[in-house]
């Protein structure tokens, strides 16, 4: 890089910080594997093997937000990684492009992460042990969903997002 920014630099060539690369990469792996969790359970009634991929995709989701906020928060000055963008004015943050996009992505990313913990509480207290389908199947269904688009929409949005501030001059 030409630049010295605060902060880990990230791994993909970008301006993007640690933080931010391993959590760009990381949704590139998280879709799919939501994926074949849901049809592990609606193909393959799978429901125990479903469970545990839910668990251990909401802890690792657990820890990399959790680690990433500490990282923008604390770390990294992603609006000086951001200046080289056409698309970004640090005089009007949020009202440029790179803003209005990071503004979608938390639109999504903010409802994503509580509709998550929501569903994995949910099902925990309400599913047998093992799980199989019940009277709460239906909700489950319901909240399941919404929280697996709200899921996707973070991750593209979080790419847009990425692209915009860190990748694009």
């Amino acid at each position: 890089m030409d630049h010295q920014y605060p902060g880990i630099d990230g791994f993909l060539g970008t301006r993007g910080s640690l933080m931010l690369d391993v959590v760009f990469v990381a949704m590139f792996a998280i879709l799919p594997v939501l994926a074949f969790s849901i049809y592990l359970v609606r193909y393959r009634r799978q429901y125990e093997l479903h469970k545990k991929l839910q668990l251990a995709q909401g802890i690792l989701l657990l820890v990399a937000v959790t680690a990433f906020e500490v990282d923008m928060q604390m770390l990294t000055e992603w609006e000086l990684r951001a200046e080289p963008s056409h698309y970004f004015d640090p005089g009007a943050k949020w009202s440029c492009v790179v803003g209005y996009s990071l503004l979608i992505h938390l639109l999504f990313a903010v409802p994503s992460a509580v509709l998550w913990v929501v569903v994995i509480v949910q099902a925990l207290r309400r599913f047998p042990r093992p799980p199989v389908p019940g009277q709460h199947s239906r909700k489950h269904v319901l909240w399941a969903r919404l929280a697996a688009g709200c899921m996707v929409m973070t991750a593209v949005t979080g790419w847009i997002f990425y692209v915009l501030a860190f990748v694009i001059r």
